[in-house]
């Protein structure tokens, strides 16, 4: 019998570790941004599949789809109406890139900006595959403290002063402004604006992701940061993964011909899924205005659904906001809970979770703190998970002091 072949030593510096089998969804799953199987608009997209590919399926023949390299026209062309419509954003189909998910978007910014040893600006909580990505590539990422509206701007330019008076110049500014993940938090309008006025007075780029700004309750939002400047010193990113489905994994970059050209350089993968973008434009065209507030209407009563039940379960040792939109709450437990033991104890009995650490520059801060995504399980689940949860962090590290369903007076 052939001995395996060892091929650890051919392994690239920084390779991290094998990825765990996937053996299924656990029963009560509340990570990553899974959202409302129900919303799924199935029928609306087998319509649309049907339609466009009769009508354009000889394209599929050619790279790009007669398109060019920035993807498919007809998508680009509903993007830049819906832009303008929902953050302001006066842009050209030509100024739009279509990206494989924006999480190459994130991939393909970074790769056109940074090296290692340089340093970002970036939200002390927010979206962990962001951090992963800057701390692979050796990047400095230097964490600044958000409150109920996002970035303290207060801190930002503390932050620049005491970088320039080292010499040190940010590559960009990473900022999630609207609809904060993971708090949820929206920037408004004036503290964009002054944010902008600090950016450019140190010279430095804002990197905008706005992966769930479509998802607000009231459907009422700021401007965009790209919006307000003008496109100037701004790249722009978003997703139809939380308004349509993640699994689609489409996404976009919005810059200046001057950046998106280059970032074009960067792009040799022979273009995105054109199946997926075909469908896309074909389906929203005709349903994407109505198909998202009915999916916000839902998702914003599995929020107070999972408010509830952790009220309901965990009392006062649970703290939390109120988001106005997305899929996330953010949730802060007493100081001697740490999530991820909490998390690995969870999972043992069948309640995924994200621990605060991950989403964090600041590891301490986030160690009691967790993220939870409401959009995926029925509510009846979301009780039945909180409940487990709140088991679990009881009997780990006694919290809350009783059960729920144990009657206060027998405590």
């Amino acid at each position: 019998m052939t001995a395996p072949f060892d091929f650890t030593p051919l392994l690239a510096p920084g390779t991290p570790a094998p990825a765990v089998k996937w053996t299924g969804f656990p029963k009560y799953n509340f990570i990553g941004g899974h959202n409302d199987a129900k919303h799924v608009p199935v029928d609306a997209l087998i319509a649309a599949a049907t339609a466009v590919l009769k009508r354009e399926g000889a394209t599929l023949a050619t790279y790009g789809l007669n398109s060019g390299p920035l993807g498919y026209r007809p998508l680009r062309e509903f993007l830049a109406g819906k832009l303008k419509g929902h953050a302001g954003i006066e842009c050209a189909p030509d100024e739009i890139l279509i990206t494989s998910g924006s999480m190459q978007g994130l991939d393909l910014v970074n790769s056109l900006l940074l090296a290692r040893g340089d340093t970002v600006l970036i939200e002390q909580e927010t979206y962990g595959g962001a951090l992963t990505k800057l701390t692979r590539l050796g990047v400095n990422a230097v964490g600044i403290p958000l409150d109920g509206e996002g970035l303290r701007l207060d801190l930002l330019e503390q932050k620049l002063d005491e970088l320039q008076a080292k010499g040190v110049k940010p590559k960009y500014i990473y900022t999630i402004p609207t609809v904060q993940n993971p708090t949820g938090a929206i920037m408004g309008e004036a503290r964009r604006a002054e944010l902008l006025k600090i950016a450019a007075k140190h010279g430095v780029m804002i990197f905008e992701d706005e992966c769930y700004s479509d998802l607000i309750w009231n459907g009422q939002r700021p401007r965009s940061l790209y919006a307000m400047a003008g496109g100037e010193g701004v790249i722009h990113i978003g997703s139809f993964s939380k308004s349509i489905a993640p699994a689609l994994r489409v996404g976009y970059i919005v810059a200046k011909w001057e950046v998106l050209g280059r970032i074009l350089g960067l792009k040799q993968d022979a273009g995105s899924g054109a199946l997926e973008q075909m469908i896309l434009a074909e389906f929203c065209r005709q349903h994407f205005a109505d198909h998202v507030p009915k999916l916000a209407k839902t998702l914003a009563a599995k929020l107070q659904t999972l408010r509830e039940a952790l009220a309901e379960q965990f009392g006062t040792a649970a703290e939390f906001g109120d988001p106005p939109g997305g899929i996330y709450l953010w949730i802060k437990l007493p100081d001697n809970v740490d999530t991820v033991k909490l998390g690995q104890a969870a999972l043992a009995a069948g309640v995924s979770l994200n621990p605060g650490p991950e989403w964090s520059t600041n590891k301490e801060h986030a160690r009691s703190r967790l993220r939870l995504c409401f959009a995926n399980p029925e509510p009846e689940t979301i009780k039945q998970g909180v409940a487990v949860l709140a088991e679990v962090c009881r009997r780990e590290f006694g919290v809350p002091l009783r059960s729920a369903n144990v009657d206060s007076a027998k405590t």
